[in-house]
């Protein structure tokens, strides 16, 4: 089928497409409108002014906190009672009192205390229920069933639903619907399956993620000339800049390669890309780092931090040493001062010295649960929850629209990315177990934009495994243990009110607040 760039049908897509009415096929509307608009380029579309008819014109941000290991929906928010399964003994279920009731919601929270983290001799201690109270009415569950158990493979079926769109990313899509303006719209400091770009080669370049390897020290990076000590003066550099630019283009290299695509991307973001980010002064404005001479003297070298550096050092002050506090601590400064809409962040497989009990990441992370599995989930449900935590607490206190008075928070989600679940099985009555690797699983939405205080689908107690549900309704299906990664991904976009013309995504409803 040959398609047209104005949009419309041709001659004789349009006799094909009456032949289909005459004879009473029921594809005729899918021809005419979905099946058409997603073989058109994101660029294509955007001409014909399609992308945007579900959107407000204001940007919306998605925040993806990648749950490395596999966390385990069954050991949080969907934890099962020792008294109401048939099987305690031999699946994972709780003793009753470390199955704490959320009032008014279908949520649960685990409390749970051990001497050791497997063979780490260090205390772990660990309560949910203030943070599932605190956010129930803005969180939602969908139980999953996923198709790898491979980390890499699992952690980017769950970034883009199993290649649902085109292979898009979810922070592709977002990037592409909600970042027209943002520097650099998508900021990934993932690991593994979770850092990786989609497929789809068609997306404009700034859809794809910048890389960022270490959140403290790469805003200081920004500025090609501010932070070296005895640097010429910027009036100077501009013209050695400008000199550059007209020697590169005016060489054999840069005549032989001028029209290839790498080419000029480099040009472009060397010349307007490079000067936009210097004119934000993103090197001040995102650099948490404090000035403190002789250690870290940012006025001997021109700098300063930011003005808020004083209050992200207090919600994350482990940011230096602690990964994934420096991460969460740069991503609210993405936000704020519109870098970003999509922004990447969690626990690698690496150990991390430091809090109270002498470790903040154990390692493997989650999948340490193949060691000791009810004290890894707990560890680390605890290290993500207070991650998050935190960073609600600062989008809640930044101003977004003064018009409408809504705060940073009221445009965020927050999508908890796992690589997959954890094997239900233990020896009968055991408290220290190890698991293997799961399909079986489920995923946590955290926003005002979700349909709040909600859980998709189900636990059968007997086998602590989860049960599907109709994506559409939000009816739970006991039973249903089919794959439903694509119904995720419809999920985050559909909440967060997405245009998803095209895409062929299913009717994800259920998700959306009402």
């Amino acid at each position: 089928m040959t398609l047209k760039k104005n949009g419309r049908l041709s001659r004789r897509e349009m006799l094909h497409a009456l032949s289909l009415c005459a004879a009473g096929s029921t594809t005729l509307a899918p021809f005419l409108t979905g099946c058409r608009r997603s073989l058109e380029t994101p660029e294509s579309l955007e001409k014909l002014g399609g992308r945007r008819d579900a959107l407000d014109g204001k940007p919306k941000f998605l925040v993806v906190i990648s749950a490395a290991g596999g966390a385990s929906i069954v050991d949080s928010l969907l934890a099962v009672r020792a008294s109401e399964s048939n099987n305690a003994a031999n699946v994972n279920t709780f003793p009753d009192a470390s199955v704490q009731a959320v009032a008014n919601s279908p949520f649960r929270a685990v409390r749970y205390s051990g001497t050791s983290l497997g063979s780490i001799p260090i205390p772990v201690s660990a309560d949910q229920l203030a943070f599932v109270t605190k956010y129930k009415d803005q969180m939602l569950v969908a139980t999953s069933v996923g198709t790898s158990v491979n980390h890499v493979i699992a952690q980017k079926r769950a970034l883009t639903g199993n290649g649902a769109w085109r292979g898009r990313t979810l922070q592709e899509v977002v990037a592409l619907q909600f970042g027209s303006g943002f520097p650099l719209p998508n900021i990934n400091m993932g690991v593994s399956g979770y850092a990786e770009r989609g497929t789809d080669g068609s997306l404009p370049e700034s859809c794809y993620g910048e890389v960022v390897t270490s959140p403290s020290l790469w805003p200081l990076g920004l500025d090609g000339t501010r932070g070296i000590e005895g640097a010429p003066p910027r009036n100077v550099m501009e013209l050695a800049r400008a000199t550059r630019n007209r020697l590169d283009a005016e060489s054999v290299f840069g005549q032989t390669f001028q029209d290839a695509d790498a080419m000029k991307r480099w040009n472009e973001q060397r010349t307007v890309g490079q000067s936009r980010i210097e004119a934000m002064d993103l090197i001040t404005r995102l650099n948490v780092l404090p000035n403190m001479p002789p250690n870290i003297p940012l006025t001997q070298y021109g700098l300063d931090s930011s003005p808020d550096g004083a209050r992200v050092r207090a919600a994350y002050p482990a940011f230096f040493t602690d990964p994934v506090q420096g991460q969460a601590a740069l991503a609210f400064l993405l936000l704020k001062y519109r870098v970003s809409v999509a922004v990447t962040l969690g626990p690698d497989f690496n150990v991390v010295l430091g809090g109270a009990s002498g470790i903040a990441n154990p390692p493997l992370a989650f999948d340490f649960s193949h060691n000791d599995h009810r004290g890894t989930q707990a560890f680390m449900w605890s290290r993500i929850m207070s991650t998050v935590d935190a960073l609600i607490e600062l989008l809640k206190t930044e101003p977004f629209d003064t018009t409408t008075g809504e705060t940073l928070w009221d445009r965020t989600m927050i999508y908890v990315a796992t690589d997959f679940g954890r094997t239900r099985v233990r020896q009968p009555n055991a408290t220290v177990f190890g698991t293997g690797h799961d399909l079986n699983n489920g995923f946590v939405l955290i926003s005002p934009m979700v349909k709040g205080n909600t859980v998709l689908g189900g636990v059968d107690p007997n086998t602590a495994l989860t049960y599907g549900f109709d994506a559409r309704t939000g009816a739970a299906v006991p039973g249903k243990m089919t794959s439903n990664e694509p119904d995720i991904y419809s999920g985050v976009l559909t909440a967060m009110g997405a245009d998803l013309a095209g895409s062929g995504l299913p009717d994800a409803s259920a998700f959306k607040k009402v």
